[in-house]
Formats: structure tokens, sequence, C-alpha cells
């Protein structure tokens, strides 16, 4: 039997990738390439889309050359994306008119509390299962039409394209101002709060109240199907799916059950619980989203926690200040001192999120004494993943009712076995690492196989997945909630620093 090939875009915060994967599942090859990082005012950031694009393409590029494929020996190739970084682009000359702003972004805090007046945060939930936050990408496209002259009148009369990054790299794939497909898929459109939950269809109530013109909204459609067919380099190979790229992560990590749960590390962290066919509304700080939906069958809803920072912190410890030089060095540095000296790091740098949605919350460092060093920090910086996800677990279990018995992890921080030995202490349940830990690209990969007959099922995709490696909680249970407190009472100090 000929194998048979996909290639996934990952398309994240800080970098771009490819990687073409084998009928197996297996990575044949991977291409990277890091993006600007644009900072023009203190919580705004900023990307540039048509450099994100040439990025894509050069990887694609490298991937396959590293593979020694020719783009017509593709199946497929599926597509994932950082989610809310909003781009919006001229469609007749496929230019973007502002950089695109970031999901990182808090310039829109101030709107967003306008938008929610009375009603508050809770003012769109019951439709999106959403807060009123400057995370999702609705205000954003609200304030872009506001704020560059001439272009709320550009976008009424159809000229102008909206799009999370998925739209953006669709449309280019398949041909941009040459008949290009303006789609998105039903999980980053639920990261908009601009989509009806239920319906799975632009809620023309909240477009009304943002002041957004339907006339600048992609197509909604389903996360595996084919929505065209690339041009240029990858002339004919099918563009078969979008996810977001946590819910690729779920589909990577084949959680296709109610109550299967993963945890990403990345820039930030992002803990999905699979809830079914239904959406669970939640009382608890949680986001009501998408998981998936494959062609035309029932769509599947998940609980998400969504934390800014996790990795992000260990680049500003290394970036901001030079304590090490390589990310990696955090590990052996925490691991000189046997805890955090009474130290602890909140890393709100741009608000918090799950559970506590609070955009006046700004970075703290507490329980400092000239005991501390910088291994405490460092110790500190990485338990600060760990408590975040512990608030997010804590979370899902008073809305949902299920207690998640492991977590499945993916994502560059797995690497670290301090933070994963410390993420199942305070847990207090095993946490897995796959073999696979580049679970996002191989969800993409495997909703685009299966748009596409790569694979045949489900079942299929879950006998792929291997276990790698395990920790096992080993901290006692009145260390693990002391902790705990003292992390409570660390948050607690973080918020109300930004009035405004």
């Amino acid at each position: 039997m000929t194998d048979k090939y996909v290639a996934a875009i990952d398309q994240g915060t800080t970098s771009s990738r490819c990687i073409v994967f084998d009928q197996r599942g297996g990575i044949v090859a991977v291409d990277q390439q890091e993006h600007r990082q644009i900072f023009p005012r203190p919580g705004w950031v900023e990307h540039d889309a048509a450099e994100i694009w040439t990025r894509v393409q050069s990887v694609v590029d490298g991937a396959l050359e590293r593979a020694g494929l020719r783009a017509d020996e593709l199946s497929a190739i599926g597509i994932t994306n950082q989610r809310e970084t909003t781009v919006l682009w001229d469609r007749a000359t496929g230019e973007p008119v502002h950089n695109a702003i970031v999901w990182q972004d808090t310039r829109t805090s101030q709107l967003c509390a306008e938008l929610g007046g009375e009603e508050g945060q809770d003012r769109f939930r019951d439709r999106t299962g959403l807060p009123l936050a400057s995370y999702f990408a609705g205000p954003k496209v609200a304030w872009l039409l506001d704020e560059v002259p001439g272009l709320r009148q550009r976008a009424e009369r159809g000229e102008i394209a909206f799009g999370t990054l998925d739209s953006w790299l669709i449309w280019n794939l398949t041909g941009g101002t040459e008949g290009g497909r303006h789609v998105t898929d039903v999980t980053n459109a639920s990261r908009t709060m601009l989509m009806n939950l239920e319906s799975l269809e632009w809620d023309q109530s909240v477009l009304d109240a943002m002041g957004v013109p339907a006339a600048v909204l992609p197509e909604i459609r389903s996360s595996s199907e084919v929505y065209g067919t690339a041009v240029g380099r990858l002339s004919g190979v099918p563009v078969a799916s979008a996810l977001g790229d946590q819910q690729a992560a779920v589909f990577g990590q084949t959680c296709y059950g109610v109550g299967e749960a993963k945890n990403t590390y990345g820039t930030g962290s992002f803990l999905l619980l699979n809830t079914g066919h239904r959406p669970v509304p939640s009382r608890n700080g949680l986001l009501t989203t998408m998981g998936y939906r494959l062609g035309g069958e029932a769509p599947v809803y998940c609980l998400e926690g969504s934390i800014a920072i996790t990795g992000a912190l260990v680049q500003w410890f290394r970036d901001q200040l030079g304590i090490i030089d390589e990310a990696s060095q955090i590990e052996g540095l925490a691991a000189s001192v046997e805890d955090n000296g009474g130290a602890y790091i909140v890393p709100a740098f741009s608000g918090l999120f799950a559970p506590y949605w609070r955009s006046d919350a700004r970075g703290v460092v507490t329980g400092l004494t000239r005991y501390v060093t910088k291994a405490h920090l460092a110790r500190a910086v990485l338990e600060a993943t760990s408590w975040q996800t512990r608030e997010v677990v804590d979370a899902m279990y008073q809305d949902s009712g299920v207690e998640i018995t492991s977590l499945k992890v993916d994502g560059g921080m797995t690497a670290n076995s301090l933070l994963m030995q410390h993420q199942a202490d305070v847990l207090g349940v095993p946490v897995i690492r796959p073999v696979i830990a580049e679970t996002t690209c191989l969800g993409a990969a495997y909703a685009a196989g299966l748009a596409t007959g790569v694979w045949s099922d489900l079942d299929e995709l879950r006998s792929h997945w291997k276990r790698d490696a395990e920790w096992t909680p080993a901290m006692s249970e009145e260390d693990r909630e002391r902790e705990y407190g003292n992390w409570h009472k660390a948050v607690e100090r973080s918020f109300g620093w930004q009035e405004s």
C-alpha cells in the first residue's frame, strides 16, 4: 500500500509551523519560523498578517523539502491557528488594513465594559457561551471599524473581509483575490463572540449590539470538510480542515468521549473538557465553546479554562529579566532548590482569564524575603502554571460534576518534568503525555485526513494514540491545600491595579 501524507499548518502566537504526517500519525518532517511581536502601547499586542502569510508559505516549502515530498503527494492540508486574533483585509487588494490584533491584546477592555452596561460581562453569554472580555474577536473588529478612518463605510459596502487566522490562511491558500474562499469553522467562529452556539450561525442581535456588519463575515463551515483546493505551490491539494489550536489539540489527543480532558501548555494554557452534543453553561468563570464538528455530524461542545500566561512567563523570565539564556535552563535552576522559598508569581500581564476574567489585574510577585533567590523565583514561575491549571480544574468540576481522573497534556512545556510532576502533585491525579506531543498539528491533520479518506473513523485515530510518560501525585493533601491557599492570597493581590 502506498503511504498517504497529510500536512498541517499551525499558525501560532509566536511562530508558524508545518508538520507532515504519515498514515500512522507519525511525524515525517517539521519546519518552523517565528514572526515579530509588535507592542505599540502597554497592553497592546499586534502581528503583521502579511508577514505571517509569508512565513506560512516558507514553512510549508521547508517541511515538504525535509520530507522529500512533492505537493501533489499530499492527500490534504489542514489548518490550526491562534484563536481570537483578528485580521481585516481589503477584498480587492488582499492587503490587511491594519496589523492583526492578537488575542492577548487588552485595548478593548473599556469597550467591553460599555457593551456590558447594566447587564455586565454576561450580556451575551446565553447566546455565545462567552463573557464580555478583551480576549475575543468581536470587540476587536468593532474597535478597528471605529478607529481606522473610513473603514466602517468600506466594510458596510462589502469591500472588507474579517477573519481569524484560519480564514486569512484559507483565503490566501485557495486563491486570495482570485477566488479565495472566505470561510471559517465552528470552533474559530465560536471564539468571536458573534456566533450563536445553538444555531451555529452568526447571531444578528450580537452583531447589531457590537456594530459589526454581516458583510465582513466569513461563511461558517464544519471543522472537517474540503473548503477548496489550494493554488500556487500547493496547487490541487484539498484544504480540508480548520480548528482553533486548542480544539485541534482536543482532536489530536483523541478526547472524543464525554468527560475526557486535555491541557495544552504553550504561550498560555488551555484546558478543555468534552461535554458532548449539548453546550454546558458555566457559572464558575469557564467558557462554553465548540469542540469540533465533523462534516454534517452533530457538533461536540467543550468547557474551556483559558489561562493567558504560562509559557510566556518563562519567556519573560528569560528575555525581560535575563536570568536564563534558554527557556530549557529554567528546569535545572528551579530543581536546585526544594521549594519556592515562599515566593509566588501571578502572571496577570494582560489581566486574568479563567476563572476570574479580571481585566484590572496585573502581574505581582509576592512573599519575597531576603531568603529568596533566582532559583526560588524560577520555581515560582513554573508553579504559577500548575496552580492556574488547578483553579480551572476545580471550576470544571463545579460546572459539570465531572471529576477528572487523569489529565492528558501536550505542548512545549510538557518537556519540563519538574513542572509536570508539580502539576500532578497539585491536581492529585496522574498527568499523561502522549508519544506525539505535537497534538495541535496532529488534530488538524486528523480532521483533514478524515475529510479526504486518509483515515476512516475516530476509532482508527484512537488506535494511534500512545502514552509516552506519566507523572503520579507525590504531595500530601495537607501540603497541597496549604500551598493552594497561599496561591489564592497571591492572586487576590493582583486585582485592581489597572483602573481604566
